[in-house]
């Protein structure tokens, strides 16, 4: 008879999830993941897998968990430049109960070179965030929010750009007053 799990997997793997975006992938042990996540380890490779395969799992949870903050924090009556100006906005004020900075630019930063399964993955979720923001640009040129003589493509894709600079920057310093001169500025080039 097989037994009954004795944690909640969902729990389990945001754990797993903040305890990577503290140290990054190279710097958690697999006891770190079990005195973190209060799993045993045998629980641990049934449920998850390896090391990696959690951590790719974790990966997935992180984008579930920010397409809900978009979804949360972005309505359709918003305009485009209020939209990106959120984006950003999330990156500098985090949820208390997160750590700093971002998981997507840490991993990308830590292991994009070195595991190529992680690669693909971090550059699914930027398409994923560059097409939204060409979305939101498209849709504010349509709206008559920014000029038709702006190239949306190459302007999604420099502010991109800046949104992962932001992430970086927002892990150094806590002066949220410059982070939002750099925002504003940023928003000045879709004027």
């Amino acid at each position: 008879m097989a037994r009954n799990k004795e944690f909640d997997e969902k729990e389990a793997l945001k754990k797993a999830m903040d305890l990577f975006w503290q140290q990054g992938y190279e710097k958690t042990s697999m006891q770190d993941l079990v005195s973190h996540m209060g799993v045993h380890r045998r629980s641990i490779y049934d449920t998850f897998g390896d090391k990696h395969t959690l951590f790719i799992r974790a990966l997935n949870h992180y984008m579930e968990l920010m397409d809900i903050k978009i979804k949360n924090n972005i309505t359709p009556e918003s305009s485009a430049k209020e939209a990106i100006r959120t984006l950003f906005e999330m990156a500098i004020y985090p949820n208390a109960t997160q750590p700093k900075g971002c998981l997507a630019v840490n991993t990308a930063v830590e292991l994009s070179l070195l595991d190529q399964e992680v690669s693909e993955k971090i550059t699914e979720m930027f398409i994923k965030t560059e097409t939204f923001l060409f979305y939101l640009l498209k849709r504010g040129q349509e709206q008559g929010e920014i000029s038709k003589h702006c190239d949306v493509k190459s302007l999604s894709k420099f502010i991109h750009n800046s949104l992962i600079g932001i992430r970086v920057l927002a892990k150094t310093t806590d002066n949220k007053k410059e982070l939002e001169t750099i925002i504003s500025l940023n928003l000045s080039t879709l004027d």
